[in-house]
């Protein structure tokens, strides 16, 4: 191939990236992906905040491993202290996948309690993989705090990161256990279920933790 022949196939998947057709941006995405040029990052970064397809966003994730880390991290922390959840969720799933660990301390408090379900989701998933060993329990600390958020979705990706963790995360399940909220004691009754019996379903984890929570209600009215 020419060096002409080179330049026009650049330009090409540059062009694409950006196209109305999903298609079309998922090709040039693995056009990038399967010929990395540090000129792309940047555009992949960008594209990654906008990008309304899930499976187009999975290849812009892949094109972005497929860069040199030293590239590509950077821009990508920039973008957790954006406006857009988007590029803030993004942002973190690329990071866990590049799996960097140079990355961990911009895991902040901040992301692992954001607003934006997603957002947070992508922080619990990134921190599990990222922290070291030694702040496990730290980070164990700040997931149980949102033990009972959201709907099944959210709360089965927080069970997750924290089951990931192994027992380090023992001592903030039993503090949570005494949670004045019965959605608390619940979800994290359930997350000690799973902690202990990983093949356990969310769903009967979630039941059988109810029933537990139900019990001492009554137990302590009684």
């Amino acid at each position: 191939m020419t060096r002409q022949d080179q330049h026009q196939d650049t330009t090409r998947a540059f062009a694409g990236l950006a196209d109305d057709d999903p298609s079309v941006r998922l090709r040039a995405a693995l056009a990038v992906g399967t010929t990395p040029d540090p000129r792309f990052v940047g555009q992949l970064v960008e594209r990654c905040a906008v990008e309304p397809q899930f499976h187009v966003r999975d290849m812009l994730t892949w094109a972005l491993t497929r860069h040199p880390a030293a590239l590509t991290v950077p821009r990508l922390l920039g973008e957790l202290r954006s406006e857009r959840a988007q590029a803030r969720s993004q942002a973190l799933h690329t990071l866990s996948k590049i799996g960097d660990r140079g990355a961990w301390p911009a895991i902040t408090r901040e992301l692992l309690t954001d607003a934006d379900d997603e957002v947070a989701r992508s922080a619990w998933r990134t921190a599990v993989v990222l922290v070291p060993e030694d702040e496990k329990p730290g980070l164990a600390a700040v997931l149980s705090t949102q033990l009972g958020r959201g709907q099944r979705e959210t709360q089965l990706s927080l069970s997750r990161a924290l089951v990931a963790l192994g027992e380090v995360i023992e001592p903030a399940l039993r503090a949570a256990m005494t949670d004045p909220d019965p959605g608390v004691r619940t979800h994290a009754g359930a997350t000690e279920r799973l902690l202990r019996d990983p093949d356990a379903g969310f769903e009967f984890a979630i039941e059988e933790a109810k029933r537990v929570v139900a019990l001492g209600a009554g137990g302590q009215e009684g």
